[in-house]
């Protein structure tokens, strides 16, 4: 399977959001231009490294940095594979970054057979249900999605601009992603849920932000409960939960939704890591 950032549509959105993009053999190659020093030139989770074309990329665009994400998602018998591909990209001048981009550990939950749930996830759901879940999609409806979740959170916490959001719902269009709110009595969105999906049968819980209300209430399960429903409804044979926490690159904050995470099942699958390269822009 592919995943969503080899997708058209993720072409789409980081174009949209000032990103050139090459795409050659089916790969993208993701380049972020800077005035006089140069660029940098991005690959997500390919599946196959091309140095070749990576180096005429660096040439076209004078690139400074190279930034390396493989695809190469390893359980405990797949590690020796791993370790190979980390030991290549040794050779090619490649380190390893203690601060990956991408989640580089998460749970994919098998959709062509019965989801079976916990009784403690279960009971965590109907108890969420009690809020009215609503789906958004209009550009003012994307506004107050925003809006509500810049108020969830704290001061530092990374929230997409408006602007961004509408990019990525008019790259993803239609049964491509779905914004969903969970509501109080009073009809104030007390949580929300980002999902979208691509075309080779991924879903993805790409975004999601409860405040202290919606936390209170679980309205978190019933949000992500109804994103696992859509992407089934949607033929997705796989459900990403797009991150949890990695014991190898630590982050103590990913600790709180990766139990919520981890409490609808599912497979853990591990990635290698971020690689990066510096080289001189000629």
């Amino acid at each position: 399977m592919i995943d969503i950032r080899q997708s058209i549509n993720y072409v789409n959105y980081l174009k949209s959001e000032g990103w050139c993009v090459e795409r050659i053999e089916g790969i993208n190659y993701f380049i972020k231009k800077f005035p006089i020093v140069g660029s940098i030139l991005k690959l997500q989770r390919p599946k196959k490294i091309n140095f070749n074309t990576i180096d005429k990329l660096c040439r076209k665009y004078r690139v400074f940095q190279i930034i390396l994400e493989p695809d190469l998602a390893f359980t405990n018998g797949a590690v020796a594979v791993s370790k190979k591909y980390h030991d290549l990209l040794l050779h090619k001048g490649y380190k390893l970054s203690k601060s990956p981009y991408l989640p580089t550990k998460t749970m994919h939950l098998d959709l062509t057979r019965p989801l079976k749930f916990k009784k403690e996830t279960r009971r965590c759901i109907r108890v969420g249900e009690k809020a009215k879940i609503k789906a958004y999609s209009s550009p003012s409806e994307i506004k107050l999605f925003r809006d509500a979740w810049k108020k969830s959170v704290k001061f530092n916490r990374y929230v997409p601009s408006f602007k961004s959001l509408l990019n990525l719902r008019k790259s993803f269009p239609d049964n491509k992603s779905i914004f969903l709110a969970s509501h109080n009595k009073l009809g104030n969105i007390i949580g929300g849920a980002l999902f979208t999906r691509s075309l080779h049968d991924y879903g993805y819980y790409w975004y999601g932000f409860t405040n202290k209300e919606g936390r209170t209430s679980l309205s978190q399960y019933a949000l992500l409960h109804q994103g696992i429903l859509w992407g089934k409804k949607q033929s997705c044979k796989i459900f990403d939960m797009e991150g949890i926490y990695d014991d190898r690159f630590p982050n103590k904050s990913w600790l709180g939704f990766t139990h919520f995470k981890k409490s609808f099942g599912g497979c853990e699958i591990s990635f290698p890591g971020y690689y990066t390269k510096f080289r001189l822009p000629i």
